[in-house]
């Protein structure tokens, strides 16, 4: 609802200020998610994937058309269901979802209400069907699944919350999964937050790998994971499976004097100088079936005495050598960068619920959006552009001015003459036309 409620202003007396500026967005840019989302068949696919036990006699607004106005809200930018309440009237939101009005928040509260166990996995369904599509049209044939946890903050009693000790605060503790490659969100499970890192690890990781395998061309698939995931589970699973898995090992007394059996120092020796060897050995830990390849990086700072080591556990060959598996592994790092985009950029870590399973479908939402948004910049805009993130996306595409004009015949979306990114903009909207799935 508009208020009427008129301000002036101080640098010029003459202008006031109100919310009466009748049938205009600042959301038009929506239409390239709409589009990008009809190209790739989302409407159909939801309605494929995922069922609700829903029993309603009557309704207005059905489960995929509530699920695709959460997706819309979160790409713009307004994670709260209550904003909801004001885009009610906003032309392109009644546009994109082809309403006369679009639900309320008391309709959207129900919407998580419905939610059941099922429905978690069968929104991992519809995400893993979009990235089967999306990698195909790619062309990818290669595959780096990063693993990692992160925490989201709670602020209530949330079914499930727990404080971590690691991270100093109380909430939910989610094992998530990127492709470290292109940067699409692969899986996530929502976790309580006092279990260890690799707590589940296996039951998450074994489907995925078995999906790429038999679903899906990959010449190699690769694993990475911080020392959380040192664990024969880990290892077990991607040797079943013909996967490559690079692992940074914790430190011990074992390990420590395997890297000082390394170390040559000679009477002669530059201690004025940095010093970094790599060194490839086999080791096997009591909890480990058999031996396995460790590599070993070994640094002296200049002027130092000790060496200080780091460790990776790996079952790639020879033919890569401790140096590059280091590289391989240091490259990881980016997978932080994604984890912030989701968090900062799509509200993952949001936990409004009571409820745990609404929370775990809360994310699983924003696991969509934060996949249709990199899908869309990743195979639609150039490499300069096909990295910025979502709001430097919503500044310069999606926040654009418009107004709505009907015709007895057609739709005239007008939008602002002085758009500074509208060859962009142009640009975009053609590429997503151009796609053929």
């Amino acid at each position: 609802m508009a208020t009427l409620q008129e301000k002036r202003v101080h640098f010029n007396s003459k202008l006031v200020v109100s919310n009466t500026g009748g049938n205009l967005s600042t959301d038009a840019g929506l239409i390239l998610i709409k589009e990008f989302m009809d190209s790739i068949g989302f409407t159909k696919l939801a309605s494929q994937f995922i069922h609700f036990k829903d029993e309603r006699r009557y309704w207005i607004h059905d489960n995929s058309s509530l699920l695709e106005q959460l997706l819309f809200q979160l790409i713009a930018g307004y994670p709260a269901d209550s904003s909801a309440n004001l885009l009610k009237k906003d032309p392109i939101f009644r546009l994109v979802l082809n309403k006369k009005s679009i639900a309320s928040q008391p309709s959207l509260s129900r919407f998580w209400d419905r939610i059941k166990e099922e429905n978690i996995s069968q929104f991992q369904a519809l995400n893993q069907s979009m990235i089967d599509k999306v990698r195909l049209k790619r062309n990818s044939t290669d595959l780096i699944i990063d693993l990692d946890s992160t925490h989201s903050d709670t602020f209530g009693n949330q079914e499930d919350t727990n404080y971590n000790a690691h991270y100093g605060t109380t909430g939910y503790h989610p094992l998530v999964a990127f492709d470290g490659l292109t940067g699409d969100f692969l899986k996530a499970e929502l976790r309580s937050g006092n279990v260890y890192t690799s707590n589940g690890v296996k039951d998450f990781l074994e489907p995925l790998l078995e999906h790429y395998v038999e679903q899906l061309p990959c010449t190699d698939i690769l694993v990475r994971g911080d020392s959380g995931f040192a664990t024969p589970e880990v290892y077990d699973t991607c040797e079943s499976n013909d996967s490559y898995y690079v692992i940074r090992l914790k430190t011990n007394k074992i390990l420590t004097k395997l890297a000082e059996s390394f170390i040559l120092i000679g009477d002669d020796h530059p201690w004025e100088k940095k010093e970094v060897h790599y060194y490839s050995t086999t080791y096997k830990a009591k909890s480990w079936s058999k031996k396995r390849r460790v590599c070993i990086k070994s640094t002296r700072e200049a002027n130092e005495l000790l060496f200080k080591h780091e460790y990776l556990i790996t079952n790639c060959t020879e033919n890569l050598s401790s140096k590059a598996l280091f590289k391989i592994y240091h490259n990881r790092g980016r997978m932080e960068n994604f984890i912030k985009e989701a968090k900062n950029g799509f509200h993952f870590d949001k936990t409004d619920s009571p409820n745990f399973l609404e929370n775990h479908a809360r994310m699983m939402v924003s696991l969509l959006a934060y996949n249709l948004v990199n899908f869309m910049k990743t195979i639609c805009l150039p490499p300069k552009e096909a990295v910025l993130l979502v709001d430097t996306l919503r500044l310069r595409l999606f926040k654009v001015a418009g107004k709505l004009v009907r015709s007895s015949r057609k739709l005239f979306l007008k939008l602002s003459s002085s758009h500074v990114y509208q060859d962009m903009f142009y640009h975009l909207l053609e590429k997503i036309q151009q796609l053929r799935w």
